[in-house]
């Protein structure tokens, strides 16, 4: 009735590897990816593992040619998709529990490292795919895809054109643009000590005026008429 649709972000743990669902006769990549969160320890003053969840993810078509083409054991990748558990019993009977998703999208963790993106090319479409084909690998039966069935393999689905893989320029610092010069000032400029001289002539010229030379200007009062 509801799907639990989420994000996890983790590292991959085995090869994408194609398997054949015995009764629709359809292609899956099929890998399992783990998420371990991380703590800070002060007493050791070291950052530990904390709690860590393992899930087996499957992708269908296009995306499955992109995953077993893409994905190494230990990318870090994020990934979108169902989440749902199965039940099922081993081989002395006893039951178990997994952990599966559907996934929707997969992509490189950016924040721990870089990529270059190859886009598809277009392709026909040769056949509709039944209802079966659409739904989740739940407890059906597969089987490995011998290697000369595998419609594509790790570093396959490059461009032609390319004859050694792409290279990364590193990013270049930010150049700061220098701060604009002052302009030339028009006025004659002297040393400090002609300044420092010039100072004392013009304080010693004031000293001398008399005092009449140097009394205030201010303007005149005029009587007011009573």
């Amino acid at each position: 009735m509801f799907d639990t649709n989420l994000v996890i972000v983790g590292n991959v743990l085995t090869a994408p590897e194609w398997r054949r669902i015995a009764s629709t006769g359809s292609l899956v990549a099929n890998f399992r990816v783990a998420s371990t969160s991380r703590r800070f320890d002060r007493d050791n003053n070291r950052w530990i593992d904390g709690n860590s969840l393992r899930v087996r993810v499957s992708a269908w078509r296009r995306l499955a040619e992109g995953v077993a083409a893409s994905l190494a054991v230990g990318d870090p990748v994020v990934i979108y998709g169902r989440l749902f558990t199965r039940d099922w019993t081993d081989e002395d009977n006893n039951p178990r529990v997994s952990y599966e998703m559907e996934a929707m999208s997969i992509g490189h963790d950016l924040a721990r490292g870089r990529g270059k993106f190859f886009r598809h090319k277009a392709a026909q479409v040769v056949a509709v795919e039944d209802a079966e084909s659409e739904a989740m690998v739940t407890g059906e039966l597969s089987e490995p895809v011998p290697a000369e069935e595998i419609p594509i393999g790790f570093g396959d689905g490059l461009p032609l054109s390319i004859e050694e893989p792409p290279t990364f320029a590193e990013p270049l610092p930010l150049e700061v643009p220098a701060a604009p010069s002052a302009a030339p000032s028009d006025s004659p400029s002297g040393s400090p000590a002609e300044e420092d001289d010039l100072t004392l002539e013009v304080e010693r010229l004031v000293a001398e005026q008399p005092a009449a030379a140097r009394r205030s200007r201010r303007p005149k009062r005029e009587p007011v008429a009573a």
